[in-house]
């Protein structure tokens, strides 16, 4: 067996000195590519629109970061779960709401103006003494 040209169906993962090669290999100086065809139109796709009836407002969906930014400056309760600690299994905290992102919640204390960044992952609820917003005002 000739060990100096090997052919491979897959690329190899990288190891030094073994550089994969794409699937299908690139083709060369032998092989010929057609060139695309100018005469090959792709159809005109409308874009999503969440609001059918007005496409340029931007519809929020109800995922929790929403709706906590909808109540912000609201005083709230959070309960948290630790699941994996046994010092600090559950936890309850009080705070203004200030920031809400996709994976966490920014409150601060109003006895003592203390910050807190809370993690989603534990939250388990929130109790408002209060009204809440819940929809989005259609400006």
């Amino acid at each position: 067996m000739d060990n100096t040209q090997q052919t491979y169906k897959y690329a190899l993962p990288y190891t030094q000195g073994n550089i994969p090669q794409p699937y299908p290999p690139t083709p060369t100086t032998t092989q010929q590519i057609a060139p695309p065809n100018p005469t090959t139109q792709i159809p005109y796709q409308q874009p999503y629109s969440p609001n059918p009836f007005n496409p340029s407002k931007r519809v929020e969906e109800s995922y929790i970061e929403n709706i906590l930014r909808l109540n912000r400056g609201k005083l709230g309760t959070f309960y948290m779960t630790y699941s994996d600690s046994n010092e600090w299994r559950d936890r309850i905290y009080k705070g203004v709401i200030e920031a809400a992102g996709i994976d966490h919640i920014v409150i601060s204390d109003p006895r003592d103006g203390k910050r807190y960044i809370l993690l989603n992952i534990y939250l388990d609820w929130v109790e408002f003494n209060e009204e809440i917003n819940y929809e989005y005002p259609l400006a």
